[in-house]
């Protein structure tokens, strides 16, 4: 049994290994059909929105600084999340917690010289 006990951890890993990797694209795809654009229209909310702190942690080459749900929600605004919830197809607070739990990563890896790549 320790033998497909094994095998089923490695095949649930290569399965979140590309679900993971799948994100950026999924994030952008939905960015471009909504006001923001794209991943630099969403991050320029983000730093108007307070959140200027944790978006240049991102960018740079140091510790990525966390966000909550809530802090997403507030610096976007309810119909911009209401915006992204639909294009995404999901509830609101879903989205604020998905962002929150994958923009940083996202975002850290779009911008290697600490600015978003062109086609991110």
């Amino acid at each position: 049994m320790g033998f497909l006990d094994d095998v089923g951890s490695a095949i649930k890993g290569a399965i979140d290994k590309i679900e993971t990797a799948a994100i950026p694209a999924m994030i952008s795809e939905a960015l471009a059909k909504t006001d923001f654009g794209d991943l630099q229209g969403l991050i320029d909310k983000l730093r108007l929105g307070g959140l200027k702190e944790q978006v240049n942690s991102w960018l740079s080459n140091g510790r990525n600084l966390p966000v909550t749900a809530q802090q997403i929600h507030d610096a976007l605004g309810n119909e911009q999340v209401k915006q992204l919830a639909d294009k995404f197809g999901v509830p609101l607070d879903a989205v604020s917690k998905f962002l929150a739990d994958h923009l940083p990563t996202v975002v850290d890896q779009a911008s290697p010289e600490g600015k978003i790549e062109s086609n991110a």
